[in-house]
């Protein structure tokens, strides 16, 4: 099913905030309505709620590793080949 223009933008507007949403950075923090708007596409959009999802559990094993652990190269690869479908918008 294709998404609708509509969709395919909040999809790209999500994507470029979803990070700062899950950081919490009072550095780069989201208005209010910003936050709103994005849970609400989360709410409906899998391909979002999948990033954010992706996202969660890089944080997780993140923070896990300690300072003298070195990431294994398949963590590695695999960070690096979401940033590059995130940054491409492909989440498919």
């Amino acid at each position: 099913m294709m998404k609708t223009a509509r969709m395919m933008l909040t999809c790209h507007w999500s994507a470029r905030r979803l990070q700062r949403y899950l950081d919490a950075d009072p550095a780069a923090h989201l208005d209010p309505s910003e936050v709103r708007r994005l849970e609400a596409h989360l709410a409906v959009c899998a391909r979002c709620r999948a990033a954010e999802d992706e996202f969660r559990q890089i944080d997780g094993a993140l923070a896990r590793w300690t300072v003298r652990t070195m990431p294994d190269a398949t963590s590695v690869e695999h960070a690096r080949k979401f940033v590059d479908r995130l940054t491409r918008g492909d989440m498919s």
